[in-house]
């Protein structure tokens, strides 16, 4: 039932689109959740990310979580975005989002890092979303670097925010207190995000706690 009641949690905030409505704009948020970016995406392409997740506290995650989220567009009229998961021969939609308002699997990737942590960790959802919106408007680590795409190297940076650092709670978070969100962006990719990706270490260098990383697939003539 727990789980449910969290699944039905993210389909709700994706849906309304209100969970990170309430964040101030400029710095970090206006990178990360940048409008316009699905502007140069042609209305019947289809985005392919690669959803692949490890989690040592809820092992059957990996099975049930890792497949691929698709984002195309409906054919209505309506100019929207519509996001899809899918694994194996199994699909269930995502939600279906104004294409002006920018790429939507940020919003996914965030909600899904606020169910995941609130599965495995415990602990209100509304806490843990509150602490990822505060670390959208404080000075965050900018590395401008290159990403391999399509068989290129492409002009690319990368956001990595840690919003749990020196929380009064992480005695009680399982790991998840010492919790790495980092998105690469490029101009050169459609949709603006080549990677999310939100990590927890492991003690001593181990295999990571908790791993979930969405990674945009080349077109397949690209590929």
């Amino acid at each position: 039932m727990k789980r449910r009641v969290i699944g039905l949690a993210l389909g709700a905030a994706l849906l309304a689109g209100a969970a990170w409505a309430g964040t101030p704009a400029g710095g970090v948020y206006d990178l990360l959740f940048r409008t316009g970016t699905l502007d140069g995406v042609p209305q019947g392409a289809t985005l392919v990310y690669d959803r692949d997740v490890a989690n040592t506290l809820v092992p059957e995650a990996q099975a049930r979580d890792s497949g691929e989220v698709r984002l195309d567009f409906a054919d209505d009229g309506s100019d929207e975005a519509r996001l899809v998961f899918f694994r194996g021969e199994r699909h269930r939609a995502i939600g279906a989002f104004p294409a002006d308002i920018g790429n939507p699997v940020i919003m996914y990737f965030m909600e899904t890092v606020v169910r995941d942590m609130a599965e495995s960790a415990g602990g209100s959802p509304f806490y843990i979303r509150n602490r990822l919106k505060e670390a959208l408007v404080r000075p965050a680590e900018v590395v401008e670097l290159t990403s391999a795409y399509g068989g290129r190297e492409v002009p690319a940076r990368s956001v990595t925010l840690r919003p749990f650092e020196n929380d009064p709670n992480s005695a009680r978070m399982r790991g998840f207190s010492d919790l790495a969100l980092t998105v690469t962006m490029s101009e050169d990719v459609p949709g603006w995000y080549r990677s999310l990706s939100a990590v927890v270490p492991g003690p001593d260098g181990g295999a990571p706690v908790y791993a979930s990383t969405l990674t945009l697939e080349p077109p397949e003539d690209e590929r």
